[in-house]
């Protein structure tokens, strides 16, 4: 059972379907077959099976990506690796989500990625389509939609906005049940538009386009997941480190450059409101996770207000003053927004799960939507 479904199984009781899915959150880049610098080989089907076994096994990830497009030479072996492990990964570790990066519609390539994830459906939880509309428009969402659907509804799509067409039909691609978060393809993106940009500063170059994206996945109520720190890093933050004042302070005592680097733009991302960062290096994964999901103490805050808000019967008119501040109900709905992230990222207690799932029935449908458009409230 997911770790999804069990939390749920305790909760049948209150409207679930408020909250909408777990968000893709940190996203893992990981290789099926790699290339070893030191040796100057690609690994055997041996080898990659037991560096799976060690690594992804005990990931921190909420997603591992397989790339089978730009990321990944030899291919055939990499399916057929997964064609064996993916079923043992997904027994060890079913809280784990598992995306598999898909060629561009309709090539070769494509048709033999379509062949194996129809032998592991149950293994796969999204399907990241490369290039995603640039040669056939939104049909290629359709399509690949009703594909899926055959063999295993409940996989959605994600695709990659990697070109300036693909932006401009955005919302045509959002517009299918399927795609619940859509990928900003950063460097093919930047390259198509001839636009030169550096690992440090990425977000300030592309902020227009992203900007622009967001704006409409905010209308279709889909999630938008940012784009991947090429960064290499160096040692890894502990992760009982939950609390931002740590990192701040591990950054400070132990971290190197990139790391402070990726942090900051992993926070800028959290606060334009993106439901997923992609990572390329292990060390990274806890330090995006901190920067992405609110903390404890900003968790416990929010229930506080929320508490007062519901006591005075002010969540939808009013206001009420806590802590030396005036507060009303667009104050209320961004504390509910940080409850509601902090569910989507895995990171909300049982008890204050209920407690916003009781904030949420009292809301009504219009507003519910006004605060959060990932769940589904009729």
């Amino acid at each position: 059972m997911k770790k999804e479904d069990a939390l749920n199984s305790t909760i049948n009781t209150l409207n679930v379907d408020l909250l909408g899915d777990l968000w893709p959150g940190i996203q893992l880049y990981y290789p099926p077959v790699k290339y070893s610098p030191s040796s100057g080989v690609y690994e055997s089907i041996e080898a990659a099976s037991l560096r799976m076994k060690k690594h992804a096994y005990t990931t921190e990830a909420h997603t591992l990506i397989f790339d089978l497009e730009d990321g990944c030479r030899k291919k055939e072996m990499s399916r057929e690796l997964m064609l064996h492990e993916l079923p043992l990964l997904r027994a060890n570790r079913p809280d784990v989500a598992i995306a598999i990066r898909v060629n561009s519609f309709k090539t070769v390539d494509y048709e033999f990625d379509m062949q194996f994830i129809e032998q592991v459906p149950d293994c796969v939880d999204a399907v990241m389509l490369a290039k995603a509309g640039e040669v056939y428009g939104a049909s290629e969402i359709k399509h690949l939609t009703n594909h899926l659907n055959k063999i295993n509804p409940s996989i959605t799509i994600q695709p990659i906005i990697e070109h300036p067409k693909s932006l401009k039909i955005a919302p045509d691609l959002m517009s299918f049940d399927s795609v619940k978060h859509v990928v900003f393809g950063i460097h093919d993106f930047s390259k198509a538009m001839g636009i030169n940009i550096t690992p440090t500063h990425w977000i300030d170059e592309l902020s227009y386009f992203l900007n622009e994206l967001m704006f409409e996945a905010r209308i279709s109520g889909k999630g938008v997941i940012g784009g991947v720190e090429t960064l290499i890093g160096g040692s890894s933050m502990p992760s009982d480190f939950l609390e931002q004042s740590d990192v701040r302070r591990w950054l400070d005592l132990h971290g190197d450059e990139e790391s402070r680097i990726v942090y900051r733009h992993a926070v800028k991302e959290r606060e334009m409101g993106l439901t997923g960062k992609q990572v390329i290096h292990p060390s990274h994964i806890h330090l995006c996770k901190v920067a992405y999901t609110p903390s404890p103490t900003d968790i416990a805050l929010k229930v506080k207000i929320l508490e007062a808000a519901v006591e005075a019967d002010a969540l939808l008119g009013g206001a009420i003053k806590f802590n030396g501040e005036m507060l009303d109900p667009p104050m209320f709905g961004k504390a509910l927004q940080t409850l509601l992230r902090a569910y989507a990222l895995g990171a909300l207690k049982e008890g204050d799960v209920k407690f916003t799932l009781s904030v949420l029935n009292k809301l009504p449908e219009q507003v519910i939507r006004q605060n959060w458009p990932y769940g589904n409230p009729s």
